[in-house]
Formats: C-alpha cells, structure tokens, sequence
C-alpha cells in the first residue's frame, strides 16, 4: 500500500513538471502597493507558490479563487506570493486582492523577474498568463504550470503536489 501511495504522489508530480522546472528557483525583492519588499528567502524552509498573473486574465481569476482555497486548506505550511506587470497597476492588484480575498502578497514586477521564471529569451519570447511555481523548501521549482492546464490547477491537484512536499523525508 505504502509503494502505492509513493508511486502515485510521484506520477502527479511528473506529468505536471514543465520546462521549467528541476532548478534553483530565481531570487528576487519586489514591492507590493504598500511599498513592502518580498523575497522567496522570506519563505525559506517551506513550500512556496509563486502565482504570475494579471488582474484582467479570466483564467488568472479563477486561479486566484482557487488559491484562497489552497492557502485556507494549508495556512502557514505553504507561502504564495502572487506577481503582476504592466499594465497592472496598485489600485487594480489591492481591488483584485479584496474582490477575492487574498491574504497574500501581490508584488509587482517590471519584467526581469517573470523573464527570468519563464526563460524569456529572442528564441523563447512568449509570456503566458497565469504561471504558477510551486518551489520546495529548498528553493528548487519542482512543478510549473500554464493556466490551461486544468487538472492540475485545481486545490485536488496542487493538493497532490502540496502534500508530497509537505511530507517528512520528501527528496526529489
């Protein structure tokens, strides 16, 4: 039974592995609309999910909903800091925060750091929203998602995902 449980917490995980995933998850200090900094170090020791979105993105808002339920589901074991551009703006992130209550930071980034999650080179210039990260206590992304993928961008999927972190002795 227990060979089972570790072979399907370890299927979830493949299929939902991206192309960036299997790295050092990059660094960053981004401000939110009260001008304090966030860093992913902040975090350090736990789970992180790091949500690039955009306020207009329906799909982005559907991920959002789905988050409050992941973060009321896990509270303090898993940190989310959410990740906006232009054309986003302070007032746009706080009134998508209350309009779904989100209890996290949303920080806001000029580029470079979504460029550097995504890859974003001459030959990879594409940005696509939502973009989720779920880091591991180490600080290496070990899943990315698109916001098309469906199955797993639900609190079922990234619960998967979450608890085989989550659980004592998990080496990747």
């Amino acid at each position: 039974m227990k060979s089972a449980v570790v072979l399907l917490a370890v299927a979830l995980l493949l299929p939902a592995a991206g192309q960036f995933s299997n790295r050092r998850a990059p660094g960053f200090s981004l401000a939110d609309s009260k001008f304090r900094q966030h860093d992913p170090q902040d975090y350090r020791g736990k789970v992180l999910i790091v949500d690039i979105m955009l306020t207009t993105c329906p799909t982005c808002s559907q991920l959002a909903d789905t988050l409050v339920r992941v973060h009321q589901k896990y509270g303090d074991k898993v940190g989310i800091i959410s990740v906006v551009t232009l054309p986003d703006t302070f007032a746009e992130a706080d009134a998508f925060a209350l309009k779904h209550g989100i209890a996290w930071p949303i920080v806001f980034d000029s580029g470079q750091m979504i460029a550097s999650y995504l890859e974003v080179t001459p030959s990879n210039p594409q940005v696509h929203f939502p973009h989720l990260f779920v880091i591991d206590a180490q600080g290496m992304i070990r899943n990315d998602y698109e916001g098309t993928d469906d199955k797993a961008l639900t609190v079922d999927g990234l619960s998967g995902v979450l608890d085989h972190l989550l659980s004592p002795g998990t080496k990747l």
